[in-house]
């Protein structure tokens, strides 16, 4: 009768309603034993069709996973003797020492100084919104986008030339959609660009980012609404900015206080068409304060128009950058609130003078989005589609804003409701001595999501508000949402009026 000689390996485990094959699960599991120490060099393994049998698999299972630790060097066929360990992994695998006296699961890893530094200075972002509820923040009408329209593009392009979609694509972004963006910054906001000043990013964030990496050295002072964005803080943090918090008030940014704190800075972040999140616009005379303080600092200055596009009124908000006749201004937007978030979408549009400094970044290392996404952006826009998709959204938003407002007359005078002319959310404002923790704690527990104001201070302000989030909430979502607020005990507590 023929030895059954090699090592036992009875104790594999094989969990066949996973979703990995078992193949792979087998192959993972002869590894760990192997990495771990369980099978020391040179020791054989037990033969195929003995490991089939332990097992409970197939031989040319085992095979599989065999020949894949063959093609990783991790055991070596010898033709008439069997298959055995490495003997290099006695060099390679980690010391013993290492193995016995591990380091604690709760260690922390070694952080660059930048990120350590900035840490604590972050913007909790504890989830992001995906699923539609009243009052969910940041997230659009999901429920209203023309989906077949995009469908239909989406194959369009995928049928078409592989290399068209799967290749790596032009670094500042694909001049389709470069030239829509163009023509659709002319249309709506009245600025004049061409498509070589526009730079197509992974998202509003990324644009945060890259600028920071191009013009920021560690510690330059970075003026920052307070309360302000919480991914333009997380990006120029991340990119060693030392984050100067200024005061916002009905204009928009204080520019005394900026200039009290630092006036020696760098970079000042805005959200003038919208604040982010009082929701008001920045004043013409506020604006020339600001453009000759970056141009006496001789410092630059970043737009984010987040939702822009979504105004109640006649006419958009003016942009910053089209009154700026320096070219210190760069514009940032997003298609995260006009399309949906997953795209991870956004772009740049930058001063002629800056366009070569952006260009060497994007041809050395800034990746971008997907070509095909890219691809399909543009033609949703030449087609009209976008152009329609935005109308629709306005008038939806208001239609939800308006019933928010109306919803709102029945709140305790312990939370106003701020009213606003754009975008998809508002502030309701809290009474003193009202807990804004206790309220969107007890809001969560009802299914009802609300966010703290405080949520976007880097340093405390005197007033006590919520943030309220109407763009995904269909109007009895809204009007569910008012009702479970306006019983909520915390908007009774500890107040006196």
């Amino acid at each position: 009768m023929k030895q059954e000689s090699g090592a036992l390996l009875s104790a594999i485990k094989l969990d066949r309603e996973s979703r990995r094959s078992i193949s792979v699960q087998l192959y993972m599991a002869l590894r760990e034993i192997i990495l771990s120490g369980g099978l020391r060099a040179g020791e054989r393994l037990p033969a195929t069709r003995v490991l089939a049998k332990e097992t409970g698999v197939s031989r040319t299972t085992v095979i599989d996973a065999v020949d894949r630790l063959v093609s990783e060097g991790m055991v070596v066929s010898r033709i008439g003797a069997g298959t055995f360990v490495s003997d290099t992994l006695d060099s390679q695998r980690p010391a013993a020492s290492a193995m016995v006296d591990p380091a604690p699961q709760d260690a922390k890893p070694r952080l660059s100084g930048t990120i350590a530094s900035g840490e604590e200075r972050y913007a909790r972002r504890t989830w992001l919104p995906h699923e539609a509820r009243a009052f969910i923040t940041a997230l659009p009408a999901l429920d209203a986008f023309p989906m077949a329209h995009w469908a239909r593009l989406s194959a369009r392009h995928f049928r078409g030339g592989r290399g068209a979609v799967m290749g790596y694509g032009q670094p500042k972004g694909l001049e389709a959609l470069r030239r829509a963006i163009a023509t659709h910054l002319g249309a709506l906001k009245g600025i004049r660009c061409n498509p070589e000043q526009i730079f197509v990013t992974c998202g509003a964030q990324q644009a945060f980012s890259l600028i920071g990496k191009l013009f920021l050295n560690g510690g330059d002072k970075v003026w920052i609404e307070n309360p302000g964005a919480s991914g333009a803080r997380n990006a120029l943090l991340s990119e060693g900015a030392d984050l100067v918090p200024v005061d916002i008030d009905h204009e928009g940014i204080v520019v005394a206080d900026g200039l009290a704190k630092a006036p020696g800075f760098r970079l000042a972040f805005v959200t003038p068409s919208h604040q982010q999140p009082l929701g008001h616009v920045m004043s013409l005379q506020r604006r020339f304060e600001l453009l000759q303080a970056v141009e006496a600092a001789q410092a630059l200055i970043i737009e984010d128009d987040y939702d822009g596009e979504f105004y109640y009124g006649n006419a958009p908000q003016p942009a910053l950058y089209s009154t700026d006749p320096a070219g210190r201004t760069i514009y940032v937007g997003t298609f995260s609130k006009t399309l949906f978030p997953s795209l991870r979408l956004g772009f740049l549009l930058v001063p002629e003078r800056m366009v070569d400094a952006f260009e060497r970044m994007f041809q050395s290392w800034a990746s971008g989005p997907a070509t095909a996404t890219q691809a399909v952006v543009a033609d949703f826009m030449d087609e009209g589609h976008f152009a329609t998709h935005v109308r629709l959204m306005r008038r939806l938003y208001k239609a939800r804003y308006d019933a928010l407002m109306e919803a709102g007359r029945t709140l305790p005078d312990t939370m106003r409701l701020q009213e606003t002319s754009s975008g998809f959310h508002t502030l309701a404002d809290l009474a003193s001595g009202i807990d804004e923790q206790a309220v969107v704690t007890q809001a969560a527990e009802k299914g009802v999501i609300v966010a703290p104001l405080s949520r976007y201070c880097m340093q405390p302000i005197e007033r006590n508000g919520l943030v309220i989030g109407f763009g995904s909430a269909a109007p009895e979502d809204i009007k569910r949402g008012i009702d479970v607020l306006r019983d909520l005990p915390a908007l009774r507590e500890n107040w006196s009026g």
